[in-house]
């Protein structure tokens, strides 16, 4: 057997060239038949006029790819405005139309039933003809415009899709990422957190106060990124008024510093409106590099917060010490709700110095010496702050009341020798 006679020689096929578009298309279509076997139901033909990229179809190496394809892209926009144009002009015709016609046909109608009653004459009948006339051109015009909006229709379904056409926007929906308005705190709520927060991290809170170093006091920040809110602020003055109360000037002045150190990140968010928390980096990235205005702005502060501390320090001493007072002096009172100290500064000279002599009968010539009525308000006034106890038991009153009336007799007797 001869190899050469078994070799079928196949004659060569045609070539053609074709755009890449088309061959693109070419490929789609081969490979939506190879998807569709015999078993299978979806037909992809709907799909065989979709031209995505045709802007992009034809380039020239002596013209800008990108200008050529806006130009191409602007120039198919134009065409899609005329070619809608010419559709919305075709219904506004349409819908004149009919208008008119409705308009002419009532006419018409009047006219006829004008004729079947009987009033004939040659003004109806010319009228008549001519609405007649005008009903039967505008029937005829009905039917060119639904003619020409069926054609239209037609033209635009054979119209191939595109990239402005294939799809449409089914709904649009902005959302804005707005931060709410915060709650406004009640007093009280204001006071229970501030409580729970330094009952929390009073301990850390501390430690951040003894720190002197900005690198130490950002990588303690970084480390405990909590403490960078308003609550710590506020338990450092509180610490510092306690410093201060307790003469430790140095460390208030410690204290009073990485205060203002947190006013000043507080102050940075509320003009970035950040958290606090995401900004204190920026507030050290600057205090380092800093120039002189930033600096003494920064000291000027610092002063005016330990003014300050030393204000509330000193109002706080003073309020302990009328305290102090008051525990005291309610401890002192006598029987009669009176203050021993009190009473004897208001007693005469005389009954003062027998009190400090512990002297009786000084005490006793000194009464004398006084009104009757005077002399029995200032007794009374010595037995109920405790200065003069005449005797302890259940007769105290009575003792009181004799004393009185023994003095009220001396001076009868006095007043009699006279």
């Amino acid at each position: 057997m001869n190899l050469c006679q078994s070799v079928s020689v196949q004659q060569p096929r045609s070539f053609q060239w074709l755009s890449p578009a088309e061959n693109r298309r070419r490929e789609d279509r081969e490979s939506r038949k190879m998807s569709t076997g015999a078993g299978a139901g979806i037909d992809y033909s709907g799909w065989d006029h979709i031209y995505v990229s045709d802007d992009e179809d034809v380039t020239c190496p002596y013209v800008d790819t990108p200008s050529l394809f806006r130009m191409r892209h602007r120039a198919r926009l134009e065409r899609m405005a005329e070619f809608q144009q010419r559709g919305e002009d075709l219904e506004i015709n349409f819908a004149e139309c009919k208008r008119l016609l409705e308009e002419a046909q009532g006419q018409l109608k009047e006219l006829e039933e004008g004729r079947n009653v009987g009033e004939e004459d040659e003004e109806r009948e010319a009228e008549l003809k001519k609405v007649q006339a005008e009903v039967r051109k505008l029937k005829k015009n009905e039917k060119s415009f639904e003619k020409m909006i069926e054609e239209y229709r037609r033209e635009e379904k054979k119209l191939p899709w595109n990239v402005d056409t294939i799809s449409k926007e089914g709904f649009s929906k902005s959302v804005l990422n707005v931060k709410p308005a915060p709650k406004e705190e009640t007093v009280q709520e204001k006071v229970e957190k501030h409580k729970t927060f330094a009952e929390q991290y009073m301990k850390e809170i501390k430690h951040f106060g003894m720190l002197r170093r900005w690198d130490d006091s950002q990588k303690y920040l970084s480390d405990n990124p909590h403490l960078v809110c308003e609550e710590t602020a506020n338990c450092l003055v509180v610490i510092c008024i306690d410093f201060e109360i307790d003469e430790k000037h140095a460390l208030m002045e410690q204290v009073a510093h990485q205060t203002i150190v947190v006013q000043f990140i507080l102050d940075l968010a509320r003009k970035l409106e950040v958290d606090p928390r995401g900004c204190f980096r920026q507030f050290f990235s600057r205090i380092k590099t800093a120039d002189k205005p930033y600096l003494d702005m920064f000291d000027h502060e610092l002063e005016l917060l330990k003014e300050r501390v030393r204000s509330c320090a000193q109002i706080r001493m003073e309020s302990a010490m009328k305290e102090l007072e008051e525990e005291e002096r309610q401890k002192r009172l006598g029987p009669g709700g009176l203050d021993p100290v009190e009473v004897y500064e208001s007693l005469p000279k005389e009954m003062q110095r027998s009190f400090d002599e512990k002297n009786i009968q000084m005490l006793h010539e000194a009464i004398n010496k006084l009104d009757i009525e005077e002399g029995k308000y200032y007794l009374r006034r010595c037995i109920d702050s405790g200065l003069w106890v005449p005797e302890s038991g259940e007769a105290d009153d009575e003792e009181g009341e004799d004393e009185e009336e023994e003095y009220e007799e001396e001076e009868e007797e006095d007043e009699g020798k006279h």
